[in-house]
């Protein structure tokens, strides 16, 4: 015989939220596969949540069907679905204390005692709710009838008692989240409890489990939606756009403060959590209704609205002296740049590059404010940027915009010049001659740079096999590649087809290379070299000296020619000691059948020190400075 339920364990029932529940629930977990997030600790709470939502939505449904269609013989069901109903409620509650903890990267000690009390409280409420289960006497019951009586209703005592836990977990790192973050957090539990408040007031029961969907809104929304960095208070670079474009369609000027820190420019780089402190105060203390975004490690852009901050200069007055305060403290190395819209580079949304490129010949610990010749060196750099794409697509070996200088290497030995590096510049219609240290950081960042290399080492070989017909006379002309490069799947068969194409022997040619410091760049370094080296091609590592190098790595490598860095020129002729130290080190790479080329010899006095110092070779102004390739006639010796 089936009985009506008479009432539930604490009101009135529909399934509507709870179906509702399930139904967002899934929306979340189909967004969030179809999405790009980083799988954090943090998200890894989150999903857990949305899977404990999951289990207590379907359990209350079911405990509440099975109440609907009573029958005495289900009672173990009903008290089990209870259970695990109230259990995966305070769950959650737990993991709510644990993603707090987490998001705020709490402090190893308290982070071990939140944990602690919320998982006394989680097992004494579970442990009371099963207690009270077994109690037909006081406890929760089911007449034959299907009257239901709630007993001591643990569930509420628990609820309450999570809610005190959160809120004072909350107060206790309100200095480790973003102002705007902690009023989201705050209000979304602040309704969530108001919901079921009503519930109680109307003896309703069909809207728990929805309750606890608001924080986890306010979680996918906040933390893992919106790109918010709860600890800095900063917004993420992909949100910016939509500013600028907000602002200039609307006519509204704006003004901006970048803050670069070059100690954490570093992908993976910590901010200590006493800067990100201070981080948070510079958010939200200085103008109204500023905001302030992470474009890059260590980078950081804030935005006010000059029409809501009429009075603009004294607020960046007083955020500059803050600042200078703050750093008296933390000592960090800093840019600063400071500027205001211009319609022009909000209609390109750009301001990121603008700034990156006054950020380049800036002096660390130094304010600059944006001025009219920014804006020609941002256009400038824009035309490059330009060209480089244009050379990239079209892809043309030939191509006359690269152009190919060359600087004569003398060989002691032989006592004249049989080599050369060859060095590339770029001539553009609307500037002239460029030269690399302009262009080849753009070509680099980009994915640019293995086209420009295969177009001067393209003009390289043919006219070295000109100069070889010709009856010149010399060994070899190098040419300089990116480790990026190496990475390439193509790069041997690039580079050998363009050497056979140009009908020239391997050996008239060599590749300078500069050493990683990262293991799989040393890996892939070592293959390639040596699948290049069978072609006869020789190799040189490059800028050896400066800081980068490990000679560890260097004797594991194939490399046949090691460069010196101008550095160690001049720091040998700072003392006797930098001259020995010098001294010993070619020595040992000349003993061990490398051969020495200084660069950057400039005097007779660097060439004798050089030459005394087991040199192999010598480089630079003393000699020649770089010609293009076709005055390497007047150094080269021809056959009479």
């Amino acid at each position: 015989m089936v009985l009506p339920v008479q009432s539930s364990f604490y009101g009135s029932y529909t399934p509507v939220g709870d179906l509702v529940t399930i139904a967002v629930c899934f929306v979340i977990l189909i967004l969030l596969f179809c999405s790009f997030i980083k799988r954090t600790r943090s998200f890894r709470i989150f999903l857990m949540i949305v899977g404990l939502l999951l289990v207590s939505a379907y359990a209350n449904v079911t405990y509440n069907t099975l109440l609907e269609r009573w029958d005495p013989s289900l009672y173990f069901w009903v008290s089990a679905l209870r259970v695990l109903f109230h259990g995966a409620l305070f769950a959650i509650f737990f993991l709510f204390t644990q993603y707090i903890a987490e998001v705020t990267s709490l402090e190893r000690r308290a982070a071990l005692w939140v944990t602690f009390i919320a998982g006394v409280l989680f097992v004494a409420v579970v442990a009371l709710d099963i207690i009270d289960s077994l109690n037909h006497t006081f406890g929760f019951r089911i007449d034959p009838d299907g009257t239901v009586h709630t007993g001591m209703n643990i569930f509420y005592v628990g609820y309450f008692a999570f809610v005190i836990l959160i809120a004072a977990l909350l107060v206790r790192v309100r200095n480790y989240l973003f102002s705007r973050v902690m009023f989201g957090f705050f209000c979304t539990i602040v309704l969530a409890i108001g919901l079921n408040l009503l519930q109680l007031l109307v003896k309703q029961s069909s809207f728990t489990v929805s309750s606890f969907m608001l924080p986890v809104f306010a979680m996918l929304y906040i933390m893992h939606s919106n790109p918010y960095n709860a600890k800095l208070g900063t917004v993420d670079i992909s949100a910016l756009e939509d500013m600028v474009r907000f602002e200039y369609s609307h006519k509204r000027p704006f003004g901006f403060l970048s803050l670069y820190l070059p100690a954490f420019a570093e992908e993976h780089a910590e901010m200590p959590s006493a800067i990100q402190s201070a981080v948070r105060k510079f958010s939200s203390s200085f103008f109204r209704g500023a905001v302030v975004f992470s474009v890059g490690p260590g980078h950081m852009l804030l935005i006010y609205d000059k029409q809501r901050n009429p009075n603009y200069e004294e607020r960046i007055t007083r955020i500059l002296e803050a600042f200078h305060a703050q750093h008296a403290r933390f000592r960090n190395d800093y840019k600063i740049v400071i500027g205001d819209s211009v319609d022009r580079i909000s209609a390109r949304n750009d301001y990121v590059h603008l700034i990156r490129t006054v950020l380049r010949d800036m002096k660390e610990n130094t304010i600059h404010r944006i001025e009219e010749k920014d804006f020609a060196a941002y256009n400038r750099q824009e035309y490059i940027l330009k060209e480089l794409v244009d050379i990239y697509h079209h892809r043309n070996l030939n191509d006359s915009r690269v152009l190919v200088y060359c600087q004569p290497v003398y060989n002691i030995a032989l006592r004249r010049y049989d080599t050369a590096e060859a060095l590339m510049r770029l001539d553009l219609p609307e500037t002239g001659i460029i030269f690399p240290d302009e262009f080849i950081p753009l070509a680099e960042k980009n994915g640019y740079i293995h086209v420009l290399t295969e177009i001067i080492l393209n003009k390289t070989c043919r006219e070295a096999r000109r100069l070889a017909e010709e009856g010149y006379s010399f060994s070899r002309i190098s040419v300089n590649v990116s480790a990026q490069e190496l990475k390439g799947t193509y790069f041997c068969r690039d580079i050998s087809q363009i050497i056979r194409n140009a009908d020239l022997p391997g050996d008239r040619v060599a590749l300078e290379l500069t050493e990683s410091q990262d293991e799989s760049d040393f890996l892939v370094m070592e293959e390639k070299i040596r699948e290049l080296k069978s072609m006869g091609i020789t190799f040189y590592l490059d800028d050896f000296g400066t800081g980068y190098s490990s000679l560890e790595r260097i004797m594991q490598l194939p490399f046949d020619i090691i460069k010196f860095d101008r550095s160690l020129v001049v720091a040998s002729g700072a003392s006797d000691k930098s001259e020995q130290i010098v001294r010993n080190m070619a020595r040992l790479f000349a003993e061990m059948d490398f051969s020495v080329l200084y660069e950057g010899v400039e005097t007779e006095k660097d060439e004798k020190r050089c030459v005394g110092m087991s040199a192999s070779y010598l480089q630079g102004y003393k000699y020649s400075r770089p010609v293009p390739i076709s005055g390497l006639r007047d150094f080269f010796t021809r056959a009479a």
